[in-house]
């Protein structure tokens, strides 16, 4: 009798619960006196912003001498701090470098194992009683050409902290407390546990930054809006658009036609993580690789800076990659991917990918969100359907899974797409949001692939030959529609970032900030609606089931 008396409880105390989280919503969507639309309204018809000419920003680099960039600690003392998830709450990783970087033609590393990796932390800003140690590094950027000058950087260490507790402020400073040189004391807030009703607050969404005025007001917006979490997809820097002896250019192969290889000018990576610290040394940022992070140099290496200078959990998700790596966020899983590292199915990533995924439980984790730099729907000339293979490969194990939403960059303009799948409007395919106009220098996308005369000729892209006619349609036998394509919702070429806010384990709100409007506006907005129980998904594999 004691069970049966129990159960109506229980069912109206979920009831009350679920009606008092649909008000809240419904109140939010009326804030203001208008209403914010949903997917479940959609799909949506096309919307193109209309070009303002007037405002392109200032995507001019900031100069190697601007205040900003400068070091501003002596000797050994910590610059360049920032935080990064491991993939569970109760464990961050604090990243910083000491010394000096060295360029010129006889440069001589540091050694790594002259400054200790340690970190004072805890909850209380007057009692950092507990301690962490990790491990240092440098790397250098060699060009076995003459002429060319070498890199070598400072001292990179990485330190993670483990058994933290959740949705938990803690402090900390870093550095060698033997020479001495420790940093100032910092803070940040740990994720909360994963589950159906918990999620970071706001989330920062941005790709392409690079170093320049307009990224300043990116970063100054991004601020603004207090994010718990940020991530940024690709294209950090831009320090390949330089030579080694500091001079850059908007376009390398237009200004420097005849370098005997892809130079790049290391320092602007560390003015990068001068400029970031502020934001970066309390709000964990995660990040992923973009086409201007290969900086290919002796003996055919790529991806040296990238690697060296962030922490990621490659270990932790058991990807063992700085390419591809997962981690949870509360309620949120999050796939970071990797498109310029083998990606079919016979590769590593892939059947990581089918692993990761198979153990994803959607009561824990609802939320299944996807990042990388080019993205597979956007309709712009540029970069346009350039990573098909990509999509080829790995879409139907994405769409299987149910992913809900996938952020890219690389394309420098704001798109949102309806739900879409293999090109068709699909109510449960995932919504794509391209946000690679976080500041470069590089020019704005502009012109449309459906627009009269702009469609670009199928061509053998980076990624292989996959870019064919649509076969199927309204564009069947043509490589573009020839108007604002159905799955196409809103397109707007302009600087800014976005935030995401999951509310619960069905509803989150997109926000996407121009940088050109008040603080408070909204570029676009919507609230991204999932239907877990129309839209079914592969279940979480057990460990008895064989992947033989």
């Amino acid at each position: 009798m004691e069970e049966t008396t129990q159960l109506p409880k229980l069912y109206c105390s979920s009831l009350s619960l679920t009606l008092t989280l649909l008000l809240l919503l419904l109140l939010l969507m009326l804030a203001d006196g208008k209403s914010i639309p949903t997917t479940l309204e959609g799909p949506f018809k096309p919307v193109t912003v209309p070009l303002d000419i007037s405002f392109r920003g200032n995507a001019v680099d900031l100069p190697n001498d601007d205040p900003r960039l400068q070091k501003t600690v002596p000797g050994f003392h910590p610059e360049q701090i920032a935080l990064a998830l491991s993939s569970t709450y109760d464990s961050v990783w604090i990243s910083w470098i000491t010394g000096e970087f060295q360029i010129g033609d006889n440069v001589k590393p540091l050694d790594p194992k002259s400054v200790a990796s340690f970190v004072q932390y805890g909850e209380k800003k007057s009692s950092l009683h507990k301690t962490a140690t990790g491990y240092p590094l440098i790397y250098n950027q060699l060009y076995p050409f003459q002429g060319l000058q070498n890199y070598t950087s400072g001292i990179i260490h990485h330190v993670r902290l483990r058994g933290l507790k959740p949705n938990t402020r803690y402090y900390y400073r870093c550095g060698d407390p033997s020479i001495p040189a420790m940093s100032e004391i910092y803070h940040f807030k740990t994720m909360p546990v994963s589950g159906p009703r918990r999620y970071p607050k706001r989330i920062g969404i941005l790709g392409d930054p690079g170093l320049t005025y307009n990224m300043t007001s990116t970063i100054s917006h991004l601020r603004s809006n207090k994010p718990d979490l940020v991530i940024i997809v690709g294209d950090m820097t831009y320090a390949d658009l330089y030579v080694t002896n500091g001079t850059g250019a908007d376009c390398y192969p237009c200004a420097f036609p005849d370098t005997p290889i892809h130079e790049s000018y290391q320092p602007r990576w560390d003015y990068w993580g001068r400029f970031m610290q502020p934001l970066m040394s309390e709000i964990p940022t995660m990040v992923i690789e973009g086409n201007h992070e290969p900086e290919e140099q002796a003996e055919d290496r790529t991806f040296v800076a990238y690697s060296a200078r962030f922490a990621f959990p490659s270990e932790e998700s058991k990807s063992f990659s700085t390419f591809y790596y997962s981690f949870n966020a509360g309620g949120i899983h999050f796939l970071m991917l990797g498109p310029y590292t083998a990606y079919n199915k016979s590769t590593d990533q892939y059947k990581w990918l089918e692993q990761d995924l198979a153990k994803v439980d959607r009561k824990v984790t609802p939320w299944l969100v996807a990042a990388w730099h080019p993205p597979w729907y956007s309709t712009y000339v540029s970069h346009y359907r350039e990573f098909e293979c990509m999509r080829v490969e790995m879409e139907e194990l994405l769409y299987s899974y149910g992913v809900d939403v996938i952020f890219a960059g690389h394309v420098h303009a704001y798109e949102r797409s309806n739900r879409v799948y293999n090109y068709t409007l699909d109510p449960c395919g995932p919504v794509h949001i391209t946000v690679g106009d976080g500041g470069n220098r590089e020019d704005m996308a502009i012109s449309h692939a459906d627009e009269p005369g702009k469609c670009p000729k199928p061509t053998k892209t980076g990624d292989g030959s996959c870019a064919f006619n649509f076969t199927s349609g309204p564009a069947a036998g043509k490589f573009c529609w020839d108007r604002q394509p159905a799955y196409s919702a809103y397109r707007d070429s302009s600087f800014g970032h976005g935030i995401f806010e999951v509310k619960n384990e069905t509803h989150a709100l997109w926000t996407w900030h121009r940088n050109q409007d008040m603080y408070n506006a909204a570029g676009d907005q919507i609230y991204i609606v999932r239907q877990p129980d129309k839209c079914s998904t592969k279940p979480k594999v057990t460990s008895t089931v064989s992947h033989a």
